[in-house]
């Protein structure tokens, strides 16, 4: 494996788990004003469950070690959301 694609498999499981969890707060935040709110969670979660997995069955496809560095940028994208949410959290009042 190269530099140059581990790195993108790096960068490319950060985005994922920054559109996977930066979806989950926004359908949070959206959802008391939904008109069907069940609909809503489903289809937010079917959503970005889909797009996640295409995406981990692609870098997995280029190898077990893409998919391993790729759920690693994954996690790191949970945390960076959640500590962007957390730091909105502290400066409202």
């Amino acid at each position: 494996m190269t530099y140059v694609l581990a790195i993108f498999s790096l960068l490319g499981g950060l985005a994922l788990g920054a559109f996977f969890y930066g979806g989950l707060w926004f359908t949070v935040q959206r959802l008391p004003g939904t008109a069907h709110p069940v609909l809503f969670i489903l289809g937010s979660y079917w959503l970005r469950l889909f797009g996640v997995l295409a995406a981990f069955v692609f870098l997995a496809r280029q190898g077990l070690e893409c998919a391993a560095i790729a759920m690693a940028g994954f996690v790191l994208g949970r945390i960076a959301v959640s500590n962007l949410i957390n730091d909105r959290r502290a400066r409202c009042p």
